[in-house]
Order: C-alpha cells, then sequence, then structure tokens
C-alpha cells in the first residue's frame, strides 16, 4: 500500500513536509523518484538538478534495500523550503545490517549529486538523509 500525506510543519521554518511510505521492493523506487522530482519542479530546480536528485534518491534507496528486512516499507520524507529539498529515507533493518563506508562507490555518488549526504543506522533501522540547495539562478 502507498500512502501519502502532507502536513504543515512549524510555523517558525514555514516548509512543507510530504511523508511517502512504499513497499521496500526495487518495483517502488519509480514512485519515490517521481515524488522527489516533482517536489525538486516545485522549487524551480534545473533540469540537471532534478536529474541529479532523482539519482541520488535511487542510489540511497538502494542501498537500504540491501539492508532491509523482509516485508519492509520504506519511509520517505521530503521537507521543502525556499530554496532547498531534505529527502530523508528510513528502512527497518536486519540484525548488524550496516550501509556502505562513506569512502564506497555509492557514498561518492550521493556526495557528489547532492549539497550533503549522511546516514544513520540504530541497530533495527536505517536513514539516509540528503540535501540539496537550489543553486542561484
Amino acid at each position: 500500500m502507498t500512502q501519502l500525506m502532507t502536513e504543515q510543519s512549524q510555523p517558525a521554518f514555514d516548509d512543507d513536509v510530504v511523508l511517502l511510505t512504499v513497499p521496500a521492493d526495487g518495483g517502488y523506487l519509480g514512485v519515490l523518484r517521481t515524488a522527489t522530482a516533482g517536489l525538486a519542479a516545485r522549487l524551480h530546480f534545473a533540469l540537471d538538478e532534478i536529474e541529479d536528485l532523482r539519482i541520488a534518491v535511487d542510489e540511497a534507496c538502494a542501498m537500504l534495500l540491501a539492508v532491509a528486512v523482509r516485508d519492509a516499507e520504506l519511509c520517505c520524507r521530503f521537507a521543502v523550503t525556499d530554496d532547498a529539498l531534505t529527502v530523508e529515507v528510513t528502512v527497518p533493518t536486519v540484525r548488524g545490517a550496516r550501509l556502505p563506508a562513506e569512502s564506497s562507490f555509492a557514498w561518492k555518488v550521493l556526495t557528489a549529486l547532492t549539497t550533503a549526504a549522511s546516514a544513520e543506522a540504530t541497530g533495527t533501522s536505517a536513514t539516509i538523509r540528503l540535501l540539496t540547495r537550489r543553486t542561484a539562478p
């Protein structure tokens, strides 16, 4: 089941948050790529920036799918501000799961395609955060 929910976060930040949950299956990554592109377009990102962000989200999700428990769901949180899009993807993980090292090719892709990338693994879940700021026109 795919869920889409929009909520206003704290008024002090005046940003929009979109939550999207899909099955942790490669067949559903297109939904996340499309949502990413739509939100980036809303921020008037350049076409190259939109494509870079789509690739980064796809790569982050692929990393998480590799450590996800069976029948898990990918939870994706998009935070939209005036000049940036933050994408946070979380999945429940198998015991002892490790994400690729920051020196790996996958992380080099993420850091090359975004303004900032970070990850956190708690033992029961893993989260990858991507921040992309729009370049000045």
